[in-house]
């Protein structure tokens, strides 16, 4: 009797466990559960309303960014150590050189406006101060900071000429109205880079103001600001662009808040070694508003060519613009190129401005989406380097339209040689 219990006892702990084997190994892993992303994005800063804080008469920038460090006593000191305010990085070594150089727009040259030396007032109407007209601006005079233009209500508040407050604005007004950064204040200069709407990144444009989630999800779903992700301390602000940043300092990534494995098909989390998230996630630039993707300066001055803002400008010459564009893949590991005032040329060879570096062979690369413009601009036949002509005032192309004599005055701004 014992013998048939242990039997069946035996028998039955094994059908069960050819039952259960088979359950066990059929039933599917649960996907690794995601992050919470919400978990790395601060709350708001609570607004502090000013309406009673400030009082008038304010009639120039200076005095209203006194008024501000009154109370904000570290804000000046911390905002002249910025790149927004210097427009200039850290010295830093660029392949095949032997001396670090510094990039950024006071110093280089770029293929759509081209260069900002001596054509200041027009460029620093972008610029983070007041008062910028050439070289003589006192960079370390904290009153020349203008606060207004990142924290002022843009309804209330714009900038003309050398960054100064427009004419008929009324600064108390505008400073009685400041708060946290709003998308309408970055984007009243980094939307309109390059001169206008959308022109220069094909994925900032003022469609950003206000829109709809298939344009950018974490704004248009969720009321995003862009200093939600462009964090700051002391005014440092979080985040880069590889026309002025070419080392890998700084940057601000997806997986800062998202986990990195979080796609519930392992076969896409297997690419994630070597596709960057924007590459699937940003199929197309210039979603709504067209970008410029040319720009050629041989055609302007031509008074005969009929004018249209997205086609040909007597001023700046020949463009072409693109809406809804396949980007440029390639292999980037954060770090790139830059052309460097002086640097010799071949007339005969594309001229790279800013190169991403990268290859298959290197563990830090991931293939990347860009918008890749291609200019066509001045340069010195006799040198073969690039010049920064003077557009700007007096002499400038844009008043005299005269290619030659704005060569000769970009020379003398930039301290180069120029052939004639």
């Amino acid at each position: 009797m014992k013998t048939f219990k242990y039997i069946w006892i035996v028998g039955l702990t094994a059908t069960l466990l050819l039952i259960a084997i088979p359950i066990i190994i059929w039933i599917p892993n649960e996907p690794a559960k995601a992050d919470d992303p919400w978990a790395s994005v601060d709350d708001p800063i609570p607004h502090t309303d000013h309406t009673k804080l400030i009082e008038g008469p304010l009639e120039t920038g200076p005095e209203v960014t006194a008024v501000c460090l009154d109370c904000h006593e570290t804000a000046g000191h911390e905002m002249i150590q910025t790149v927004h305010w210097t427009w200039e990085s850290e010295p830093v070594l660029l392949p095949g050189r032997d001396e670090p150089v510094t990039i950024g727009k006071a110093n280089q040259i770029n293929n759509f406006c081209i260069g900002i030396q001596g054509n200041e007032p027009g460029c620093t109407r972008c610029h983070a101060g007041y008062g910028w007209e050439d070289e003589t601006f006192d960079f370390s005079n904290e009153l020349n900071v203008d606060c207004l233009v990142c924290h002022a209500d843009t309804g209330l508040y714009s900038k003309s000429t050398a960054g100064r407050p427009a004419e008929g604005v009324d600064l108390v007004a505008a400073a009685q109205s400041v708060a946290s950064p709003t998308r309408q204040n970055c984007g009243s200069c980094h939307f309109n880079g390059g001169g206008g709407n959308a022109v220069k990144h094909g994925d900032l444009d003022e469609t950003l103001y206000f829109p709809s989630e298939e344009i950018d999800v974490h704004m248009g779903r969720y009321d995003f600001q862009c200093v939600t992700c462009h964090k700051t301390d002391d005014h440092q602000i979080q985040g880069r662009s590889i026309s002025v940043s070419v080392d890998n300092e700084n940057r601000l990534t997806c997986t800062d808040c998202h986990s990195n494995d979080l796609h519930e098909d392992d076969r896409i989390n297997d690419h994630l070694d070597t596709v960057a998230c924007q590459t699937c996630h940003i199929p197309e630039g210039a979603v709504r508003d067209a970008t410029k993707v040319d720009w050629d300066w041989s055609t302007a001055g031509n008074p005969d060519i009929p004018e249209d803002p997205h086609v040909y400008l007597q001023i700046k010459g020949s463009f072409v613009y693109e809406q809804g564009f396949m980007p440029d893949y390639l292999w980037y590991n954060g770090t790139a190129d830059r052309y460097i005032l002086g640097d010799v040329i071949d007339p005969d060879q594309v001229t790279p401005i800013n190169l991403p570096l990268g290859n298959i062979d290197d563990p830090n690369s991931l293939i990347w989406p860009f918008k890749v413009h291609h200019g066509n601009q001045l340069y010195d036949t006799e040198y073969n380097y690039l010049l920064q002509p003077k557009t700007v005032g007096e002499g400038g192309f844009w008043t005299e339209f005269d290619w030659q004599l704005a060569a000769e005055l970009g020379a003398e701004e930039t301290g180069m040689l120029f052939s004639g």
